[in-house]
């Protein structure tokens, strides 16, 4: 994984440019970046010279940036579904917590192969 200000990369090979390109994967719906190198430092370099510049950009005109997912997340479920979660949460012998977790990480494998 690659990280810089807590923004995360991921990486893909362009085989079309015969180089590597990155894009933030943390910022919501919309990559805030993307760089390119030609190899593993060079990349690195791009993403936290990337980054810097969409900080100072954000700066200079005067806006917010967007901040990267802080791993915390208010969730409203309504009390019918809250309290079905917690009655399949207490069955598993886990917490509410670890529940929801282990929903929404199998909710959103990807599989290996998308061929």
């Amino acid at each position: 994984m690659m990280e810089y200000k807590g923004y995360i990369a991921g990486i893909e090979y362009d085989d079309s440019a015969d180089s590597l390109h990155g894009y933030v994967v943390n910022s919501g719906p919309y990559s805030i970046v993307n760089f390119y190198g030609n190899d593993v430092e060079q990349l690195k370099c791009e993403f936290a010279v990337s980054i810097d510049e969409y900080l100072a950009s954000c700066e200079e005109d005067g806006v917010d940036p967007v901040k990267p997912s802080s791993g915390n997340l208010r969730l409203r479920l309504g009390p019918d579904l809250h309290h079905r979660a917690t009655v399949a949460a207490i069955h598993a012998g886990v917490s509410l917590n670890t529940w929801i977790k282990r929903a929404v990480d199998d909710a959103t494998k990807v599989p290996v192969d998308l061929k």
